[in-house]
């Protein structure tokens, strides 16, 4: 019999850009975790040890998850629902306020260990978590979410979760916004004596095949007397190895076939590429079950205006001659209210606008999910990065609407503006780690010269589509509820905080991503009426999240 191995990934073709996707760029997340029958649901409070600047203190370590309670050989597990919540004590307070923290962002590697039988492997359980405010005393929660590797087994037998040591990193600011000095701090945790024989979090019973021979019983484990063992074979052994989602995928370089990037031969290069609204996926017969896979996009408290869509694309990198993809991505909208403008429209026409506030949504927070690619900087050198755009103030759409009287068509011009701040989480240069430090983000946000700029100051991403409703046909182009494709141009600002152990690796990112004149091109797809007591079913799966999910257009 086989031993286990890595769950394979889906193609994955090496882009020859930075993966400095504009408005959203999104890696695939692992599917909503809505806990059912056949689920193994953990929460676990573990006691740690953590290694302060003010030395060691113990801290208190609450992991949970879902898991499925039962598996078959050679099927894919993924954990789901994962966040790790550390309280750090009184003491982490003291050395922060020393700095003169005021608000601190965390970031967390948790080290889980994977068993079967008598072998072992490791996996890396990240999450990240928004600022909170420095308490004036007492301990200090971080609670952080993330994307979490799967796992696979070709083997029978059960495969037992256990966890072990714990990174934090923290990220302190001033209450200006400012980083302290020094700008990071860097906690080790490891599992406290107390802890011993109760770190397991699952077991999961791996059967020979699903109601075959070999199939284990229905029943889920996770005895609290169980402990991992410390033997660590090599992976020929085969190990139950973690793997990511396999349906990341990535774009070739610019006018392959298989390419994210605009050929510079190509007489449109520089321009705004054409493209029709989104669409959903051939396979895919309309039916929520059979969709193309696409991350949570749920509105909790919608109202009669709330819009909820699929966005995804594929940006352009200039510095680096080549493109990489925007992922799909839940948008959230609130409609706004028609409003006549001041300025008369010419004669036999009919003008009004709408403003509509919008925003990310991934996992509660206003950013997208991580999302990974590996591309070449200065021509040669392949590097890996995983990154995070995070949303720093409102996004709006701005849309102007003409009804021409003579022939009863509508146009719209819409134009998004959103400020996002890219951030750098992990690199990997030749597939040696770059510690980039947790606070490694552009200076600014994204930023386009805006057509508005006394209306909309400050810096922010601009998009602009433009869209045709003729009287009596299907609309055309870009139309908010309809979805199409908007387009741009974005500077990718300096970048700043970026480096640990007093290495400052701004200049290097600086120098091979940022600048001017990076063409993206993003596509909507048709909104779900999240609002409505019974919006159409062509919109909305059941449960009212969007229903297609559009394909990125070049």
């Amino acid at each position: 019999m086989r031993g286990p191995r890595p769950t394979p990934r889906s193609s994955r073709v090496r882009a020859r850009g930075a993966t400095i996707a504009a408005f959203v760029a999104l890696a695939p997340l692992l599917p909503a975790a809505a806990v059912a029958v056949g689920t193994l649901k953990v929460d676990a409070a573990l006691p740690y040890v953590c290694t302060l600047p003010s030395g060691q203190q113990p801290a208190t370590v609450r992991i949970t998850a879902a898991f499925p309670e039962r598996a078959a050989a050679g099927e894919e597990i993924r954990p789901t629902d994962v966040t790790t919540t550390v309280e750090l004590p009184a003491g982490a307070v003291a050395d922060l306020t020393t700095l003169k923290a005021a608000t601190v962002r965390a970031e967390t590697r948790l080290t889980v260990g994977v068993t079967q039988n008598d072998q072992r492997a490791e996996a890396t359980w990240r999450g990240t978590a928004q600022p909170v405010d420095v308490p004036a005393d007492g301990p200090l929660v971080l609670t952080t979410t993330g994307d979490v590797p799967s796992l696979t087994t070709d083997a029978a037998g059960d495969l037992r979760i256990t966890a072990g040591g714990l990174a934090v990193d923290l990220a302190p600011s001033t209450a200006d916004g400012v980083p302290t000095v020094p700008a990071s701090l860097s906690v080790a945790c490891v599992p406290g004596q107390d802890a011993e024989g109760r770190t397991l979090l699952a077991t999961v019973r791996v059967g020979a095949g699903t109601g075959g021979p070999g199939t284990p019983p229905t029943t889920p484990t996770a005895p609290p007397s169980a402990s991992a063992p410390s033997s660590a074979p090599s992976p020929s052994s085969g190990l139950p190895l973690a793997s990511f989602p396999s349906d990341r995928t990535f774009p070739a370089g610019p006018g392959t076939a298989n390419g994210a990037g605009r050929d510079p031969k190509d007489p449109q290069n520089g321009q705004p590429a054409g493209g029709g609204p989104a669409t959903a996926d051939e396979n895919a017969p309309g039916t929520p079950a059979t969709r193309p896979a696409a991350p949570p996009c749920v509105t909790e408290k919608p109202t009669p205006t709330s819009l909820s869509a699929y966005i995804t694309g594929y940006s352009n990198v200039r510095k680096l001659n080549g493109a990489t993809l925007i992922p799909v991505s839940c948008m959230l909208i609130e409609q706004g209210q028609m409003e006549i403008p001041t300025t008369p429209p010419p004669e036999g026409e009919f003008h009004f606008t709408n403003l509509s506030p919008g925003q990310l949504s991934y996992q509660g927070r206003k950013q997208t999910p991580p999302f990974t690619s590996t591309f070449l900087s200065f021509d040669f050198q392949p590097v890996t990065a995983t990154m995070v755009l995070e949303q720093t103030g409102p996004i709006t759409i701005d849309t102007l609407v003409r009804i021409v009287f003579a022939t009863g068509d509508n146009y719209l011009e819409n134009t998004v503006r959103a400020p996002l701040v890219l951030r750098v989480l992990d690199v990997k240069v030749n597939g040696v780690t770059l510690d980039v430090g947790p606070s490694c983000r552009t200076a600014t946000s994204l930023f386009s010269p805006d057509p508005k700029p006394a209306t909309y100051p400050g810096k922010h991403l601009v998009m602009v589509g433009k869209g045709k409703i003729p009287l009596g046909l299907p609309a055309e182009g870009y139309v908010l509820t309809s979805g199409g494709p908007l387009t741009g141009e974005v500077t990718i600002p300096a970048f700043s905080g970026c480096g640990a152990g007093g290495e400052n690796l701004d200049r290097l990112l600086t120098a091979s991503i940022s600048g001017p004149g990076n063409y993206l091109k993003q596509i909507q797809g048709q909104t779900c009426s999240a609002g409505l007591e019974t919006p159409p079913p062509d919109q909305c799966t059941e449960d009212l999240q969007p229903l297609l999910v559009p394909k990125p257009e070049r």
